[in-house]
């Protein structure tokens, strides 16, 4: 069996100053751009120089690195495998820049049993030439990507290579360790340490969500301790249209104690000593490691950093550097700018007000005072004229409307969005869509007015979650960055006199509660799942309570055409619509059970 273990070349760089034998291992964090082979290459270069100068033996780097996460259909195009191809060789060539450090390379790689086959693959690289590959056991659900689609099925076992002695394991993370217990999933530890690895190598593209890595930790645990094998696990970080990735790569040694953890929410390198004799980690002194804290940051610091990682790097990617916000003097418009004055720089967000003769003198007052706060330019255009404009229109022309309730106060959104959009246009800016979680669910929103824009930053968030946050960034700054008075106003769409949310909507903390046992009951943490499952029981108790939850149920299904139409929105929770939810349009949904 020794013989068939590649071995990697003896090292030629300055080691560790541990004074014992160990095994330095480089995790690169990196944020890599899909389709950006070029860039990701001198990403991969810049980084694997670092390992090299501080001793490394191997650098780690991301799932699909070399092409970023997730190419999706652009493994399909010609033009895009020879790039791939072309950065292979690329990459063959920078290795021999860092003589003694293999690479562990996550890319496409060809199915030579299968003509025009790609596996979602990984290489090890070392001076200049390539002694190892791996394909990936796919999972058995699609998730956020379909890779079936793309790619073929890998084998359910490791590739081991022996470093200085030292049998490592090396696996395409499959996502088995937040998936512990369903049917095809491989467990990267279990599959290597079966093949005799005593240290496995796991290069992974985990995206982000609330409770995401408490769940990694968790499982990664349990399996080093069942295996007695340790894990060195890398992931990338940054944003990638609706998803985010934390980074947080971790070791963990075989008695289940997550050791180390890289930054979140930011690139980093972390090099990682494996002392064998430890059957663990140890620090570059050769000292035991004390371990990582069990929790992460708390839930709004979480969604902050998330969201704001999220928007800098959509904008950055997509070429925006400038943002405008609809600023309505409501809540979700004054979050939705102040996170983006965090992502971007006050003077990279520009915000425009259109009151409507329905508007308040204090929401225009209060959209001033949240822009003054925050250094952020805003602009007044009055709609009355334009909807008074077409209002005229329509009843002076053959078809003789005269627009009043529903059809009125969707003109007025409409004539928004459609200004919001011609400045965006104009100007160059990307236009932020301010809906939230529970407006989306509900249909709480209207088509080509206030569901316009490029990106979504609260579309994964309930509207109880929204107030929360409001005050956390209050609370971060020590200051009013949101104005007290937006928050504590009753939600109102301010499209008819004297509206208010909860004329259409059942109170928030109550419709939210049923949004959550409705969309995404399996991905809440508990406190939260039996605060939501007290809310609907109650209600199920009495036939008002059972009625509202059934209006809810046919407002969702009812709206599904209006969010397949919406902007994506960033993910934070477990079921953001778009890639975590996906319903049909033209269906029956609540049909009831015959007897």
């Amino acid at each position: 069996m020794d013989a068939e273990v590649p071995s990697v070349s003896p090292q030629a760089s300055p080691g560790p100053a541990t004074g014992g034998s160990v095994l330095a291992i480089a995790l690169a964090q990196l944020n890599p751009t899909v389709g950006d082979v070029a860039g990701n290459l001198a990403l991969m270069s810049a980084a694997a120089r670092r390992a090299h100068a501080r001793g490394a033996r191997i650098v780690a780097f991301p799932q699909l690195a070399l092409t970023g996460h997730y190419p999706g259909d652009l493994l399909d195009e010609p033009r895009f495998r020879a790039l791939v191809e072309w950065g292979y060789r690329e990459l063959l060539a920078a290795s021999l820049e860092t003589p003694g450090l293999a690479w562990v390379v996550g890319l496409p790689l060809p199915n030579d049993a299968h003509r025009d086959g790609l596996h979602n693959g990984l290489a090890v690289v070392d001076g200049g030439r390539c002694i190892a590959r791996h394909a990936k056991r796919l999972p058995p659900c699609p998730g956020a990507w379909n890779e079936r689609r793309h790619f073929d099925q890998g084998p359910a076992t490791a590739c081991v290579v022996e470093v200085e002695g030292v049998r490592v394991g090396l696996v395409v993370d499959d996502g088995a360790c937040g998936r512990a217990g369903e049917p095809d999933a491989v467990d990267p530890v279990a599959a290597a340490a079966s093949q005799g690895a005593e240290l496995v190598l796991s290069i992974a593209a985990s995206p982000s969500r609330i409770g995401g890595r408490e769940q990694r930790h968790r499982h990664a645990a349990e399996s080093c301790r069942t295996h007695g094998a340790s894990l060195a696990w890398v992931n990338q970080v940054g944003g990638q249209d609706q998803l985010v990735y934390d980074g947080g790569s971790f070791t963990v040694d075989a008695r289940g104690i997550v050791q180390q953890e890289a930054a979140r929410f930011e690139d980093d390198l972390l090099v990682a000593y494996y002392g064998g004799a430890a059957r663990g980690f140890v620090d570059a002194e050769g000292r035991a490691l004390a371990g990582v804290a069990t929790q992460g940051p708390p839930r709004n610091e979480f969604y902050r950093r998330q969201l704001v990682l999220g928007l800098r790097d959509y904008a950055r990617r997509t070429g925006f550097r400038q943002a405008l916000v609809g600023c309505s003097g409501g809540l979700d418009s004054a979050l939705t700018i102040a996170l983006a004055v965090q992502a971007l720089g006050p003077e990279n967000v520009f915000a425009v007000t259109l009151p409507s003769v329905f508007s308040s003198a204090g929401s225009v007052n209060d959209s001033r005072a949240l822009c003054e706060a925050l250094g952020v330019r805003l602009d007044e255009v009055p709609i009355a004229p334009i909807v008074d404009a077409f209002a005229s229109q329509l009843h002076g022309s053959s078809l003789a409307l005269q627009p009043q309730g529903v059809t009125l106060e969707n003109l007025q959104a409409r004539v928004r969005g459609t200004l919001l959009m011609a400045v965006s246009n104009a100007r160059g800016y990307l236009l932020l869509n301010t809906g939230n979680k529970s407006e989306l669910a509900v249909g709480y929103c209207t088509l080509y007015g206030d569901t316009n824009g490029g990106i979504g930053l609260l579309g994964d968030l309930y509207k109880t979650e929204v107030f929360e946050l409001a005050r956390h960034l209050n609370e971060q700054a020590g200051a009013e960055l949101i104005p007290q008075a937006i928050i504590d106003k009753p939600p109102s769409a301010e499209l008819a006199p004297g509206q208010r949310d909860d004329d259409s909507l059942p109170p928030y903390p109550v419709l939210d509660a049923v949004l959550k046992m409705m969309l995404e009951p399996e991905s809440l943490a508990t406190d939260e799942r039996e605060e939501a499952a007290g809310v609907v029981a109650a209600l199920e108790a009495t036939p008002e309570g059972r009625a509202l939850v059934a209006r809810v149920r046919s407002l969702v299904a009812r709206s599904e055409y209006k969010r397949f139409q919406a902007p994506p929105v960033i993910q934070v929770r477990g079921g953001v619509f778009g890639t975590g939810r996906r319903m049909p349009i033209a269906a029956v949904h609540n049909q009831a059970i015959p007897d």
